[in-house]
């Protein structure tokens, strides 16, 4: 064998393994990105629910506004809670909101889980609104975390326009700036005894 032959042969043995290397690489990375991003369209798809449709996680306070949840609520309604949590905080009690502002999908399937929970429509609505009657949707709501911010606010709540609206739900408050100088409403038994309830 020549030299320029057995030059050949080594270097055809040492090129077809990185060739073929460079190739199982390749294909490796292809299928981990064709993956990812067949896993992001089936999330998006499935109708998952994320923080840009308003879920919070645990901990977010009324003074985060990166989270949409907290952002979208009504500003007269936010300002009036971070008053009100502020001085809360001088009684060592923390406002966390479970959930402010909902996308009408994030509705829509809060109240499809409460139909499956309840078993019935009449008895979901006791709990969850519809997209077009939920005060959440509009931003006119949010869920306060905690039985002692619930505890302040059935004190204090009045001072600041923020009232209870929902005797089955107290974390559920809403701003009634009347409520300042004249307390704040009776509140209904449920949802159901709200006439914007009524579609």
């Amino acid at each position: 064998m020549t030299r320029s032959a057995a030059a050949r042969t080594r270097f055809r043995r040492t090129l077809w393994p990185t060739a073929v290397g460079l190739v199982v690489v390749t294909t490796a990375i292809i299928g981990t990105l064709a993956s990812q991003s067949a896993s992001s369209a089936a999330t998006e798809a499935d109708g998952a629910i994320t923080e840009h449709d308003g879920a919070v996680p645990d901990g977010v306070t009324v003074f985060d506004d990166e989270y949409p949840g907290v952002a979208n609520v009504e500003p007269d309604l936010l300002e009036a809670l971070r008053r009100a949590a502020t001085d809360a905080a001088d009684d060592g009690v923390e406002f966390s909101v479970n959930s402010g502002w909902r996308s009408a999908e994030y509705q829509s399937q809060l109240l499809r889980e409460a139909v499956s929970e309840y078993g019935s429509e009449e008895e979901a609505a006791r709990w969850v609104a519809s997209p077009g009657t939920s005060a959440h949707v509009s931003g006119d709501a949010v869920d306060i975390g905690s039985f002692d911010a619930t505890a302040w606010l059935s004190e204090h709540g009045a001072e600041y326009g923020l009232c209870q609206i929902y005797g089955n739900e107290p974390w559920h408050y809403e701003l009634r700036p009347e409520a300042i100088d004249r307390g704040c409403p009776p509140v209904y038994a449920d949802p159901t005894e709200d006439p914007r309830m009524q579609e």
